[in-house]
């Protein structure tokens, strides 16, 4: 007598059955998360101080324009991104009347990716950007990956967490730069070849 009471109860009916379905889209959706090791396997590029032939000359440089008791943190770009976003090349670029370009090209770099703060990629949330303004004020999007790499305005690292005196440095794998430099860059390649 009681079963049939709660079967012709329509609350209590509808109570169970959202309560089934819910139950069924938490079990189906754990099942369809990513595996996430619990080693980080990026553990040898975070958190460590690096030497300047790791980072590289031109990377050196653009960090020689920032006081090192100051707290900043820099996107600097990798020997590989500097020869090929900007065609600048150590051997070639630190010589004679290229020097005084190299220079301002790096210093103008250094303006798109420095930020007055420490940015750690810890402090990045997972699945949420965040925004600061560079030295220069062009506007700087950043977010996580889950591999715990940093993706700034669509350029990812290669190594976060770097640290040198109280300087950030996290490496990336191409240059941070608003569009009128990018395109006075790709104007300066063309006139070139």
């Amino acid at each position: 007598m009681k079963r049939s009471y709660i079967l012709k109860n329509s609350i209590f009916l509808v109570f169970v059955v959202v309560s089934v379905c819910c139950l069924l889209v938490l079990v189906l959706s754990i099942h369809r998360l990513p595996e996430i090791s619990l080693q980080r396997p990026y553990r040898t590029m975070i958190n460590r101080k690096v030497s300047t032939n790791e980072l590289g000359k031109l990377a050196e440089m653009m960090l020689e324009m920032l006081p090192e008791d100051l707290a900043f943190t820099v996107f600097v770009p990798s020997a590989k991104a500097f020869e090929r976003d900007l065609r600048l090349q150590v051997n070639d670029s630190l010589v004679g009347d290229k020097m005084n370009n190299t220079d301002a090209i790096i210093t103008r770099v250094l303006g798109f990716s420095a930020v007055p703060r420490t940015l750690s990629s810890v402090s990045v949330p997972y699945g949420k950007g965040i925004s600061y303004d560079s030295l220069s004020g062009f506007t700087l999007y950043i977010s996580k990956g889950l591999d715990g790499m940093l993706v700034v305005n669509r350029v990812r690292s290669e190594r976060v967490d770097v640290k040198k005196g109280k300087l950030l440095v996290h490496v990336m794998d191409g240059v941070i730069m608003d569009a009128e430099f990018e395109q006075s860059v790709q104007l300066d390649f063309d006139e070139g070849d």
